[in-house]
């Protein structure tokens, strides 16, 4: 039997991240182990319930009945197996779940290696605000832009969001999944999976036809986070899964990012215990995200800055002219050169200059600051 089809033999025995498992087939190979559970017997003889499992299972017909339905079973040391997996194996536990997947159950058309060398993570709350999904669909479409691959659960909020902000710029988008791929976890969600399918990827840890489980899900958020080079946090509570996927990009040593909210948003609680922490590096916009995560020095954002205004350009000493000029009632050059503390013969230029600008108006010696709004509070 090759390893290939004794690990999907024991993707149906095992659960996904379970750590005696994990630890079992790096010691002994999967086909090893599969052949030694499979003649497992108890001090009668009799083969014992794993055994008796094990030799209930026909792996091989599964492989093929889901390669003709257009899946496959990605393994360690396949062309398409993304490296950056096999962090999993050197990373601490959470909560009793971890290890390296015995393999990935994969539906649609892209490579998954390809797809996750340029990848983020975009993980938060189910029950997102409007601001929570607006920020995170803006962000998976500004990193989409730059070709690089959303990953993601499929969950209701911010998950959602980001994957249609992915398709919006006909990004490549993954979802990591709780079930098999050939399931609609959450069923309202089934047109987008199909549609995710069509043009990116679905990957899960279970075989096809498995349901969702609680445990499962935090296995799941593992794989999110070992799939993408780097996570982003879009509104989390103090108790939210995550903050498991987050604790996962900790343990792997890879970025951590998290998007605030309002201080007295409690769907953004946990985020802001991230970042006050120092756990995560607070990031607004997808151009943060690019700087974190593009190679070094080939993505560096623009400090946010105000629109340019026409006061920008003057001199010290034109600016000082600017503030000596009245509001309303018109003064005459000598007493806006007194108020200034400049000579008339300059500051009667530098009038001349502001006038040019439309910064101020006036004749006859008399000035005062022009009445457009976009001017007069230029200064």
């Amino acid at each position: 039997m090759s390893g290939r089809v004794a690990r999907a033999a024991l993707c149906r025995l095992s659960e996904p991240g379970d750590l005696r498992m994990d630890a079992l087939v790096r010691e002994l190979g999967a086909e090893r182990v599969y052949d030694l559970l499979r003649n497992e017997q108890d001090v009668a003889g009799v083969y014992t319930d794993v055994a008796a499992r094990l030799r209930g299972l026909d792996p091989e017909r599964e492989l093929a009945e889901a390669a003709a339905r257009g899946i496959r079973f990605v393994c360690p040391g396949d062309p398409e197996w993304p490296e950056q997996l096999d962090d999993l194996g050197r990373a601490e536990p959470v909560q009793d779940r971890g290890g390296v997947p015995l393999g990935l159950w994969v539906r649609g058309a892209l490579d998954l290696s390809a797809v996750a060398a340029r990848s983020v993570a975009i993980v938060g709350s189910r029950s997102a605000t409007s601001y929570g999904g607006q920020v995170a669909g803006e962000i998976a479409a500004a990193v989409g832009r730059e070709r690089m691959t959303v990953v993601s659960g499929a969950a209701f909020g911010i998950d959602v969001a980001a994957h249609r902000g992915a398709l919006a710029v006909k990004a490549p988008t993954v979802a990591v999944l709780a079930c098999g791929v050939d399931r609609a976890y959450p069923s309202a969600h089934k047109h987008l999976l199909d549609y995710i399918a069509d043009v990116g990827l679905l990957v899960s840890e279970l075989p096809p036809g498995c349901a969702p489980t609680k445990l499962r899900f935090l296995s799941r958020n593992r794989v999110i986070a070992a799939l993408a080079r780097g996570t982003v946090v879009v509104e989390a509570a103090v108790r939210s899964g995550a903050l498991n996927t987050a604790n996962w990009c900790t343990r792997l040593n890879r970025p951590l990012m998290g998007v605030p909210g309002p201080v007295t948003s409690a769907p953004s609680e946990g985020v802001h215990e991230l970042i006050r922490r120092g756990e995560a590096t607070l990031v607004t916009r997808g151009a943060d995200v690019l700087e974190l995560l593009a190679p070094a020095g080939s993505f560096l954002a623009a400090p946010p800055r105000a629109p340019t205004a026409v006061a920008d350009r003057l001199t010290d000493r034109e600016r000082q002219v600017l503030d000596a000029v009245p509001v309303s009632v018109p003064a005459g050059t000598d007493s806006i050169a007194r108020t200034a503390g400049m000579a008339v013969g300059e500051v009667a230029t530098s009038l001349s200059r502001l006038r040019s600008l439309g910064l101020v108006e006036g004749g006859e010696g008399r000035w005062r600051l022009a009445r457009r709004g976009d001017s007069a509070g230029e200064r």
